[in-house]
């Protein structure tokens, strides 16, 4: 499951660098469906990356990798 969700990650990873930020996944827990990602760069303090968390990331790792059940920030 973590490579899938690294392989999701690689995706949008061109956009968010080209802004000068990027993501990791902290944790993936495949018994629970969970998984953190941290947002680093300039993507940690920029207001707009909730945007790009839920619309870009998280809708993506959702998409290419069904059984995550919860996507969390930190």
């Amino acid at each position: 499951m973590r490579s899938r969700i690294q392989e999701a990650l690689d995706k949008v990873r061109p956009a968010l660098k080209a802004d000068g930020g990027d993501a990791r996944i902290v944790a993936c827990d495949e018994k629970t469906g969970t998984v953190s990602i941290q947002m680093l760069g300039a993507c940690k303090g920029c207001p707009l990356s909730q945007l790009d968390f839920a619309y870009a990331i998280e809708s993506l790792i959702r998409r290419e990798v069904p059984e995550v059940r919860e996507i969390v920030a930190v």
